[in-house]
Order: C-alpha cells, then sequence, then structure tokens
C-alpha cells in the first residue's frame, strides 16, 4: 500500500502518513485489524462515497472528497458500529477522530496529494 502527504491548498496544513486504497482489496480491507490512527495517518480510499465502522475499536473522522478533490462533507468522530455515505463524494480520507479539525478540515476546501 502506497504512502502519501495530504496537503489542504488553504491552511497549508498536511496529514503525512495516509496509506491510499485504490484496489478493491485495500478498499475492502480499510483499517479493519489496525490499530487506532495518530494525528498524522490516515487512508485514503478511492473510489468511494461511503464508508462503515463495523469491527472497529474507534472513532475516526471521514473527509468526503468529490471528483475536483474538494471537501464536500465532513463526519467527525464516526463511532464504531456505523454507517455514512454521501452521494456526491468520489473519494474518502479516513483520519484520526479530531483530525479535522486539527487540520483546519473544512467544507469547500480543497485537499491535495
Amino acid at each position: 500500500m502506497n504512502n502519501i502527504k495530504v496537503a489542504n491548498q488553504q491552511t497549508g496544513s498536511a496529514i503525512a502518513n495516509v496509506r491510499l486504497a485504490n484496489t478493491a482489496a485495500l478498499r475492502m480491507r480499510g483499517l479493519l485489524g489496525s490499530k487506532p490512527l495518530s494525528m498524522q495517518q490516515g487512508l485514503l480510499i478511492i473510489p468511494c462515497n461511503s464508508v462503515h465502522t463495523f469491527g472497529m475499536s474507534y472513532s475516526i473522522d471521514v473527509v468526503y472528497l468529490n471528483k475536483k478533490n474538494q471537501v464536500v462533507k465532513i463526519i467527525e468522530a464516526l463511532k464504531p458500529t456505523r454507517i455514512s455515505g454521501c452521494l456526491t463524494a468520489s473519494k474518502v480520507l479516513e483520519i484520526a477522530a479530531g483530525s479535522a479539525e486539527k487540520n483546519m478540515i473544512r467544507k469547500g476546501d480543497i485537499l491535495s496529494w
């Protein structure tokens, strides 16, 4: 799995260690079986417009992005055993709970990697 850096073009903040899940197998596995994320870790799932936290033991922030990498929706601290989706999203960034606020990620921001 490739590691990338995701940066917010509006604020300059970045999450340095993001794994890319861009195959069916990597998307299906997601964060299942992983340790809780640090504030500098995440998972970018492409393509994706919905996620679940079944089988996870920790909460995550979920950032939905459209085809232009613009943030269209943010779910903060999605708890285990939950489902979330966004019909206008084409990719999802899963990050540690609290990381969206810490990295000043807001709806309308453009993220790059």
